[in-house]
């Protein structure tokens, strides 16, 4: 018998992947201070037998750590402080991108540094309330609107962090343009009522993702820029069914391509709850992206297997099997049972249910 896809080489830009399996990124909430440390070292580590790590959405500016105790990677000291983990995971013969991920509007002011405001598209608030550790569940704030030129300040934020990311030791970046965080609030047409340039068209909604891309494939290499999307998509009030949503993610794909970027990765939710990603749209993103297309969202072995054989996907990312199975490529190719993940311990601050999950 065929050794089945899943478990055999790829190549991703200028790199090869030892398989097709990718860690997808999942907040953690262990960067106390938003620098990593040695338990987060000890976490990829642990888990580099996958073909491509993507970390957890790390910030690429003050304005965007509205969670509690993520990482950020735009001064020095951050920089610096991934330096061990990219070495340890290149050290187990990994590869690993960084997630860059600008919470945007979803964000409270007790999780932001001094000086930094909770920003978006439009001046419209999340329903909800979001976790501090200073003040416990809060409601979320309305943010502030970005100016024409705080956008285009955006866009430098991305660049920079992206170099950080590459001097960090980074494989690469994904830009986090899915799951209702800037750059979607951007695209969605719920959080984005703006008159200028980066509003109302699906063009004018995609600009800051677009502009992001070129700029930090200009900045790094096409080959080391992958971007998420999440058509259909309802995390963070986004409006999952809006009117162009097809259109506009075609659009994105076809415009993706045209940069070169080196994958997109799609994000289908369904098995969480949210609207499915139809197949059709699948398809066309399928055929407008000539590059590496990773699909993510609730797969085992079988249907992974099952899509990489057919040509859907290049590549397939799991997300919450990574969290409670540090040796998980290994389990998924021998058929071996699965540890359960502990919910209650995804965003807590040490080391229980992140870095002690048993092995085989």
């Amino acid at each position: 018998m065929s050794k089945k896809a899943l478990f055999t080489p790829a190549k991703l830009g200028n790199i090869t992947l030892s398989n097709k399996t990718v860690m997808a990124p999942m907040t953690r909430s262990r960067a106390i201070g938003n620098v990593a440390n040695d338990l987060i070292k000890e976490y990829y580590a642990q888990r580099a037998t996958a073909g491509l790590i993507v970390t957890e959405g790390i910030s690429p500016s003050a304005n965007g750590l509205g969670y509690a105790r993520i990482p950020a990677l735009y001064s020095e000291a951050q920089t610096e402080s991934w330096k061990p983990v990219t070495a340890a995971v290149h050290a187990k013969g990994g590869h690993i991108f960084v997630q860059l991920m600008h919470t945007g509007r979803a964000s409270h002011a007790a999780n932001l540094p001094a000086g930094a405001q909770i920003v978006a598209p439009s001046a419209i608030g999340l329903g909800g309330e979001i976790w501090t550790d200073a003040e416990g569940m809060q409601p979320y704030p309305v943010p502030v609107a970005l100016t024409t030129a705080q956008v285009k300040e955006a866009v430098g934020e991305y660049v920079n962090a992206s170099k950080n990311a590459i001097a960090a030791g980074f494989d690469g970046v994904e830009l986090h343009g899915a799951n209702g965080y800037l750059i979607e609030q951007f695209i969605n047409p719920a959080s984005n009522q703006r008159t200028d340039e980066y509003g109302g068209s699906i063009e004018n909604r995609s600009r800051f993702l677009l502009e992001i891309a070129k700029a930090t494939g200009e900045a790094i290499g096409f080959d080391k820029v992958g971007v998420r999307l999440s058509p259909y998509g309802a995390f963070n009030d986004m409006q999952p069914a809006y009117d162009s949503v097809e259109e506009t993610n075609t659009y994105i794909a076809q415009e993706l391509n045209k940069l070169g970027v080196v994958y997109v990765h799609l994000v289908n939710h369904s098995s969480m709850g949210a609207p499915a990603v139809p197949a059709s749209v699948v398809e066309k993103i399928r055929n407008a992206f000539k590059g590496t297309l990773i699909l993510s969202g609730g797969y085992d072995a079988d249907r992974a297997n099952a899509d990489l054989e057919s040509g859907a996907a290049d590549l397939v990312a799991f997300g919450r099997p990574f969290i409670a199975n540090p040796d998980l490529v290994a389990r998924l190719e021998q058929g071996a049972a699965l540890n359960a993940p502990d919910f209650n311990s995804f965003y807590t601050a040490d080391a229980k249910g992140f870095t002690d999950y048993p092995t085989l």
